[in-house]
Parts: C-alpha cells; structure tokens; sequence
C-alpha cells in the first residue's frame, strides 16, 4: 500500500466524518445517515492502514475519529445491573462452557498428574527425605500438625481474603500468561499439582489420607475448578497465537483476550466462594462428611451452572465477548 496515495484519496471523507462529528447535535436525516456511513469507510481504512502500513501517527488519529464516531453512532451507554445480571446469567457461563475442551482436559490430566506424584512421594521415603528432614516431616503430618492448622492459624476472616487474592492471582496469571504460547501456564498447573501430590503424598505414608481429604476436599474442588478453568482459558489464547483460524491474528487475539478478561471476572467470584469456604468451613468443626458434603454441593452447583445456564446461552449465540457495538470495528461492511 502507498500510503501518501492512500491518504490522498481518503483524506477527504475523514474530514468531512470529524465536521459530521463536530456538529452532531445539529444533522439532518440524511447527513446523519452520510456519518454512519463514513464511519464504516473510515473504521475499514484504520483496519486496512493498521494490518498493511500502520503508521503511529495516522493510527492514532483515525483510532480517535473512530471511536468518536462510534459513540455518536451507537450512542452513549452506561454500566447497569442488567448488565452485570446478563454477565452472571449468561456471558461469564457461555464463555466457561465453550471454552471446556480445553479446561476439561486440562483438570484430568492435571488431576492425574498430582496423583501420580503423590503416589511416588507417598511410596519412596527416599523421596520424602529430599523435602525434608524426618523431624520436619512428622511436624507437617501429624495430629495437630502443620498441614492441620494451617487452615486455623488465622481468623477466617482474614484467612478467606489472603486465600481468595492469592488464587486470583494465580488465576489472573494463567489467563494473561496464555499469551505466551501457554507456556507459563503449564508450569503455574505444574506448581499446582506439585504442591498438592506432595501433601497427598507425605499425609498417605503418615497413614493420614482421609484426614487430608476431609481438608482439602471442602474448599479444593472448587478452587482446582476455577483454576483449571483459568488454565485452560489461557492455553485456548496461547493456540491462537499458533493457529487463529479464519480470522486474522489480531482479531483472533482481540476476541479470545476480551473472553479471557471476562473470565477472570467470574472466576474472581467463583474463587471469593472457594475462599470463604477454605476460611470458614474447611477449619470448623463441623464432621468431616459434612465438610466435604458442602465441598461437593458448591461444585456441583457450578458445574450445573456452567452446563445448564452456559450451554444454554452459548447454543443461544452468547459467546462470553462484548456486544458487537461495543467492540472495535476490524473490517467493516461499507468501505
């Protein structure tokens, strides 16, 4: 593309869409429908300079008169709670429920892979004594050892806070990580994994497994949930740096980021649930069958909200991104 050409031939028509802009209050019908239709002209030119001659200069000044002319189109629009009830009833679902091939995979193999650590640290005392000295060992595992009253050794309040930021962090970071190839994100599951076979493993030689089930259970399953969730999101945004199909790579990257920024809006929510119950519950007194009854019951809950909810309104066509007006023109359909 010559772009001196370019501007040459197009210069005109921008002028004309920023007068337009200039005096919208006062436009006739017709001059009205000449805005709209220079809008699709110009946010088309900004699409084709961006992808085949991107200019710093010119971008930015077609980006601003196109987005002007969008919220003159479009129109002014403010935040409601209708908008959060469609988000929570169908965008932030859809989204989850469309992205489980890549999730679902990811918590079994990830599942898999903590069991399988577990097991070997659990059969290899050799193993065991890498962690740790002997000592330490039977600090962590014993009755009213470390591993117990970690989950007691601060109010619960406070305990559900640092528990619920930390995991949104790990959350956040798969999600903006997936970026790179995934690459990050399959060490941050490894972490994960890691961190979980070894206490599955130490808790299992110490003849103590059903009690570090009956702690981790409650509030675990949910929380693996919504960070295999994250996981898989992020390495859904990984591939379409690989492949991003028949859109183009930045369109492709522009939509899946989008989703993935969604989705960890949701997912702060669904592990602020995890969190209270890994504060409050987990550490209570309650029986442990009861403990994991509630553990069981939230994860159901969100898996049938995820299925029931989300695979309604993705088959509906919700698709977890922006409504269409709201996003960024990428080729229009006047030019």
């Amino acid at each position: 593309m010559d772009l001196d050409v370019f501007v040459s031939a197009h210069r005109a028509e921008w002028d004309r869409l920023d007068a337009l802009l200039r005096r919208r209050r006062r436009l006739t019908g017709a001059e009205a429908d000449e805005l709209v239709v220079l809008y699709q002209r110009t946010a088309t030119h900004l699409s084709l300079i961006q992808s085949a001659a991107p200019d710093p200069q010119l971008t930015g000044r077609l980006s601003q008169l196109v987005a002007r002319a969008r919220s003159a189109v479009a129109g002014a629009r403010r935040a409601s709670w209708r908008d959060v009830t469609h988000f929570l009833s169908h965008s932030f679902p859809a989204a989850v429920y469309k992205a489980r091939h890549w999730w679902v995979p990811a918590a079994l193999l990830s599942t898999a892979v903590a069991a399988l650590l577990g097991w070997w640290i659990g059969t290899h005392p050799e193993v065991q004594a890498s962690i740790a000295a002997p000592s330490e060992l039977r600090e962590l595992t014993r009755p009213g050892g470390q591993y117990e009253t970690y989950y007691s050794s601060h109010p619960a309040a406070s305990f559900a806070a640092q528990v619920w930021t930390n995991n949104a962090w790990a959350a956040a970071l798969c999600l903006i990580l997936g970026v790179f190839l995934g690459l990050p994100v399959l060490w941050i599951l490894f972490q994960n994994m890691l961190n979980l076979g070894v206490g599955f493993g130490l808790m299992s030689s110490a003849g103590r497994l059903d009690t570090f089930l009956g702690l981790v259970l409650p509030h675990g399953l949910l929380e693996l949930t919504a960070v295999f969730v994250a996981a898989g999101t992020g390495l859904r945004l990984g591939w379409t740096v690989i492949d991003p199909g028949p859109r183009t790579r930045r369109t492709a990257l522009a939509a899946e980021g989008r989703a993935a920024l969604a989705m960890a809006i949701g997912l702060a929510l669904v592990l602020f649930v995890s969190g209270a119950i890994e504060g409050f519950v987990t550490p209570s007194g309650l029986p442990t069958w009861a403990r994991i009854t509630i553990g069981v019951v939230a994860e159901l809950a969100f898996l049938a909200y995820v299925y029931v909810l989300g695979g309604r309104a993705a088959r509906a066509g919700e698709t977890g991104d922006l409504e269409a007006f709201e996003r960024s023109a990428d080729v229009s359909t006047a030019a």
